[in-house]
C-alpha cells in the first residue's frame, strides 16, 4: 500500500510503499478511500504533542477515515466484508499507524456505518470534528433546549458541527468567525454572527444575550478564550479543546475536552446525517501525494469547513 509516512518530528510527510497490515483478533482491514485533515495532525507532524501520545518512527498519521471493509480478524462479527464503514481511528497505545494510508487494520469496536447519503470525502471529514464537537457541546458542556451558546471559531471544522449540533437541541447560537463566513454560518442555522476582527465580543454580547451566555464553546483558545469567559452569565459553561484554565478566573465552571473515540455517538452522528440536520462542508479535496500542502493550509487556522485527501 501507499502512506504519507513521517520520519522524524519537523519533516516534511513523504509517501512511500508500505506492507499491507493483517488484522488481528477482533479487528478489521479497512480499505481507506478518504481520510479528513485536522490541526491535530500538523501538531503531530511538528512534535508539539510527542510526550502525551506515544509513538515510534516512521509514522503514519491521521485520525479520520471513511472506507470498506477487506478483512475481518478472528472474532470480528460486527461488520461484513464490503460494508461501508468511518471511525476516529486514534488508538492510545501507540500513534503511528494512522489513516494516511491506502488501508488500516483498526478494532471493530471503533468503527460504525457511514451515513448512506453522503460520499466518502464527506464521511471521512466527519468524526474527529464531529465527534469533537459532540462531545464538547452535548456531553460536556450539557446544552439544552433554550440555552445560550457562543462558539469561537464557528467557521472551522468543529465549530461548523457544533453550530449545528446546537441548533439541533434547540439553543440559541451565537456564532464568532471573520465576516467573510458570516453567510456561510447563518446557512448552517446560526442565529447572530460576530466578527472577532472588528468587534469586542465581551463589550457587544450583552445586546444580544443581556444575562451573558449558558456556555461558551472555545475552538480559538489563546486570549480568545479568555474573551469568552467574560461573557458567560453567572454560573454558565466554559468548553475549549484548545486552552488547559490556565489564567482564568478561578470561579468558572471550565472544562477542558480531547476527543475519545466513541462508536455509539458516531452512529448518533450518523442518524442526524441521514436525517439531513447535520450537513458537512468539503472546502478542498488534496491527493496522498499533496499530503504536505493539506497540512499547511490547515496550519493557517483559516480553513471554512473542512478539508480532506482522497485516497
Amino acid at each position: 500500500m501507499e502512506a504519507a509516512i513521517l520520519e522524524e518530528f519537523g519533516s516534511k510527510l513523504s509517501v512511500k510503499e508500505q506492507p499491507t497490515p493483517e488484522p488481528g483478533e477482533g479487528e478489521l482491514l479497512v480499505k481507506i478511500k478518504a481520510s479528513g485533515i485536522n490541526p491535530v495532525d500538523a501538531k503531530l507532524a511538528h512534535g508539539y504533542m510527542k510526550d502525551r501520545l506515544p509513538h515510534e518512527f516512521p509514522m503514519i498519521l491521521g485520525w479520520d477515515m471513511a472506507g470498506i471493509v477487506e478483512k475481518r480478524g478472528h472474532g470480528a462479527r460486527r461488520f461484513s466484508v464490503g460494508d461501508e464503514v468511518y471511525a476516529y481511528a486514534r488508538r492510545p497505545e501507540l500513534n503511528n499507524h494512522g489513516t494516511f494510508a491506502d488501508y488500516i487494520t483498526i478494532p471493530e469496536s471503533y468503527l460504525a456505518k457511514k451515513p448512506i447519503n453522503i460520499s466518502f470525502e464527506e464521511a471521512g471529514a466527519i468524526p474527529l470534528a464531529g465527534l469533537t464537537a459532540y462531545q464538547s457541546i452535548l456531553e460536556v458542556g450539557k446544552l439544552k433546549l433554550g440555552d445560550t451558546v457562543m462558539i469561537l471559531g464557528a467557521s472551522g471544522g468543529v465549530g461548523s458541527f457544533a453550530v449545528q449540533l446546537a441548533k439541533y437541541e434547540g439553543a440559541q447560537v451565537i456564532a464568532v468567525a471573520s465576516k467573510d463566513n458570516h453567510a456561510y454560518l447563518k446557512e448552517l442555522g446560526a442565529d447572530h454572527c460576530l466578527d472577532y476582527k472588528d468587534q469586542k465580543i465581551e463589550e457587544v454580547i450583552w445586546d444580544i444575550a443581556p444575562e451573558g451566555v449558558d456556555l461558551v464553546f472555545d475552538a480559538v483558545g489563546g486570549d480568545t478564550t479568555l474573551q469568552g469567559a467574560r461573557c458567560l452569565k453567572e454560573g454558565g459553561r466554559l468548553v475549549s479543546i484548545t486552552h488547559k484554565g490556565d489564567g482564568l478566573p478561578d470561579h468558572i465552571d471550565f472544562h477542558y475536552v480531547f476527543t475519545e473515540p466513541n462508536s455509539r455517538q458516531l452512529d448518533h452522528i450518523r442518524e442526524m446525517v441521514e436525517a439531513g440536520t447535520l450537513k458537512v462542508k468539503i472546502t478542498k479535496a488534496y491527493r496522498l501525494d499533496d499530503i504536505n500542502d493539506a497540512l499547511e493550509q490547515i496550519e493557517t487556522g483559516h480553513t471554512t469547513g473542512k478539508i480532506i485527501v482522497k485516497m
